[in-house]
């Protein structure tokens, strides 16, 4: 077997199940097309497309699989391989495997992220380059094809520059030094001389011969305006709260202007404090409750920051607070699949920036903030956290408080789908008795939880940790993927 033969099976399996949906990392076909410029476009899309992707043939349109022949799987990689190497420029190299998947015949063909993007067709300009997007082949816009060249010239975000030819005041005026310095605990140094040596050592400035340049990476962190940077201006976290459970009524409007290090308290303590709020008595004394956890608005708002696609324009995070749930929406899908956040090892576009910002304590160590967003939902009984990956954006989503009983199937089936996956990764499993303790479900009740763990199972999010066991009573089940 490939080394990459495994991953393409792996990819297959997750858009067959739990129902049949195409991804951006792999597309299904029946038998070869007879329109070689739609070939190209799917190669060229899977070439610039972030880590590469496949073509398997002998899948139909609804998911069914049928048989590919030896002659067929030998005039389809001929003509693909023609394609790539005359159709594209530049011209790419394709690999292929042939494998057994439910009993059938499948060909795979690995199409590799290309080092020299975009690839575009050679019967047109740079504009024919194409790209991944909500499972299909799409066009790519003129930013995006910017976007993707600068990429490929391995100019990551951070190192970009994002004012040029300061002075060392100048440089002082725009940047939150103190904030710097407070935030890692260190002394201020004496003189402007000094502070700009550290700064530039931890790459926030740049020396440009006798003047500065501030980098993106000391602007988008420590800026004590960002609107006054052109290429970041339409970064800052806005805060909007709207009258009701939709946007036909926005109460108010925030922007948050400051650097994401310098201003992340003042974000999130607005954030908080437009929060509605619970009254809990207990025992001795009544007291407000904010309906959110702290801990999970923190970490979703950080990631928001820190994983977004900064080479989107005209776009930024933005944090959306209607009357029955929170949304944290950020440019750039998840670079993991939506329902592996737990489990998958962390990846960032901007490594830089999220060094940044744990070093400065602002998130939470690599890969532990999803698990906390999820762990407090439980905590405080709030409906499962929603993850959404949306055509260039993703999105978080917080509900209030429901009743078990306000809960629909969706929404029990999600949180049974979490709650194993917490279990998983503490080394655990469900059970009935686990999930009566999830929802609140009296003993007695115990049928109830049978029947989210059935709708569970159902759709194939769950499976049982032990196939052989017959014993209903005893029965313990685990997440898909374990």
């Amino acid at each position: 077997m490939k080394n990459w033969e495994g991953q393409a099976v792996e990819w297959l399996e997750k858009s067959l199940n739990p129902f049949p949906q195409e991804l951006n990392e792999i597309d299904w076909k029946s038998q070869l097309s007879h329109k070689n410029e739609r070939l190209a476009q799917h190669l060229s899309a899977f070439s610039n497309y972030e880590g590469g992707g496949f073509l398997v043939f002998g899948v139909d349109n609804d998911g069914s699989i049928k048989d590919i022949s030896a002659e067929d799987s030998e005039a389809i990689v001929n003509k693909l391989g023609n394609i790539a190497r005359s159709n594209l420029v530049p011209p790419i190299i394709l690999d292929h495997a042939t494998t057994k998947f439910h009993e059938r015949n499948l060909l795979i063909i690995r199409i590799n992220e290309s080092a020299e993007k975009p690839v575009h067709l050679h019967s047109g300009s740079i504009s024919d380059s194409y790209t991944r997007s909500a499972g299909q082949t799409r066009k790519m816009d003129m930013t995006e094809i910017k976007s993707i060249i600068t990429k490929s010239r391995g100019i990551s975000f951070e190192d970009g520059i994002s004012a040029q030819g300061l002075s060392a005041t100048e440089v002082l005026q725009k940047i939150n030094f103190t904030a710097y310095f407070d935030l890692l605990g260190r002394p201020l140094p004496d003189g402007n001389e000094a502070i700009l040596e550290i700064l530039s050592n931890d790459k926030l400035v740049r020396r440009n011969g006798e003047r500065f340049d501030i980098t993106n990476l000391g602007a988008i962190l420590f800026a004590k305006n960002l609107e006054e940077f052109d290429r970041l201006s339409r970064k800052v976290a806005r805060v909007i709260v709207y009258d009701g459970k939709n946007r036909l009524h926005t109460f108010r409007e925030i922007d948050e202007k400051n650097g994401y290090a310098s201003g992340f308290e003042t974000l999130i303590g607005s954030v908080n404090n437009l929060l509605p709020s619970n009254e809990v008595v207990t025992a001795t004394l009544r007291k407000e409750v904010k309906m959110y956890p702290e801990i999970a608005i923190r970490e979703l708002v950080a990631n928001a920051l820190i994983h977004q696609d900064f080479f989107i324009t005209g776009t930024g995070p933005m944090i959306e607070l209607f009357s029955d749930r929170i949304e944290i929406t950020n440019p750039g899908n998840s670079l993991i699949q939506t329902n592996r956040l737990l489990d998958m090892p962390p990846r960032s576009r901007n490594e830089g920036l999220a060094s940044m910002m744990r070093r400065l304590k602002v998130c939470e160590e690599q890969g532990s903030g999803i698990d906390k967003v999820a762990f407090e939902a439980e905590k405080f009984q709030l409906p499962a956290p929603h993850f959404v990956s949306l055509d260039e954006h993703f999105m978080a989503v917080l509900y209030a408080y429901k009743k078990l009983s306000e809960m629909n199937k969706d929404e029990r089936i999600r949180a049974c789908y979490l709650h194993s996956c917490l279990k998983y990764v503490s080394g655990e499993k469900i059970t009935n008795s686990s999930i009566r303790e999830r929802f609140k479900i009296e003993p007695k009740n115990y049928p109830l939880a049978s029947k989210i763990i059935n709708e569970t199972l159902t759709v194939k999010l769950i499976k049982p940790a032990d196939p052989n066991n017959k014993s209903k009573r005893h029965s313990s089940y685990v997440p898909f993927w374990a």
